[in-house]
C-alpha cells in the first residue's frame, strides 16, 4: 500500500515540476480516493474511466462538427486530396495504433508507469504535448511486436 502511495506522490510531484496539469492532477485524485478509502471508486475509474475519457476525447473532436466551423462539403473533398487522404490513413492507424495500446494497457498494465515518465520527458526535452496513454501505449504495442517479429 505504501509503495502505491510513493508512485502516485512520485507522479503528483513529475507533473508539478514539468507543469503537467493533468498529470498531477490524475494522480492528486487517485491519491485522495486513497486516503479517504474510497475503493469502490477505484473499482469503478478501473472499469469506465477510460471510456469516459474517450467519450470527452471524441465529444472534443466533434465540437465543430456541432459549431458548424466544419462543413459537409469541407468533409467531402478530403477524400479528393492528397492532404485528405493522408488524413484519412493517418486517422485510421491512429485508431488501430490506439486500440492495440488499450490491449497492451489491459494485459500489461504496468507498463503505463513507463509511458508516463516517456510523456513527461517527451514534454520536458522534445517541446511535446502529452497526448495521452492510449496513442504512447499504441507506439509501444507497435514496437514490441516489431520486436518481437525481429526476434524471431
Amino acid at each position: 500500500m505504501l509503495q502505491q502511495n510513493i508512485i502516485l506522490l512520485a507522479l503528483f510531484a513529475l507533473g508539478i515540476i514539468f507543469n503537467n496539469s493533468l498529470i498531477a492532477a490524475g494522480s492528486g485524485i487517485l491519491l485522495i480516493l486513497r486516503f479517504v478509502r474510497l475503493n469502490s471508486m477505484l473499482v469503478l475509474l478501473e472499469q469506465r474511466a477510460m471510456e469516459a475519457g474517450l467519450l470527452l476525447l471524441l465529444i472534443a473532436v466533434f465540437v465543430p462538427f456541432a459549431q458548424d466551423k466544419v462543413t459537409l462539403p469541407e468533409v467531402a473533398k478530403t477524400f479528393v486530396s492528397i492532404d485528405g487522404i493522408i488524413a484519412i490513413i493517418s486517422g485510421m492507424g491512429a485508431a488501430f495504433m490506439c486500440g492495440c495500446g488499450v490491449n497492451l494497457l489491459e494485459t500489461n498494465p504496468q507498463i503505463a508507469g513507463g509511458l508516463v515518465v516517456g510523456s513527461i520527458l517527451g514534454v520536458l526535452l522534445l517541446k511535446g504535448i502529452p497526448i495521452g496513454p492510449l496513442a504512447a501505449a499504441g507506439m509501444a504495442a507497435m514496437l514490441l511486436k516489431l520486436i518481437s517479429l525481429w526476434r524471431k
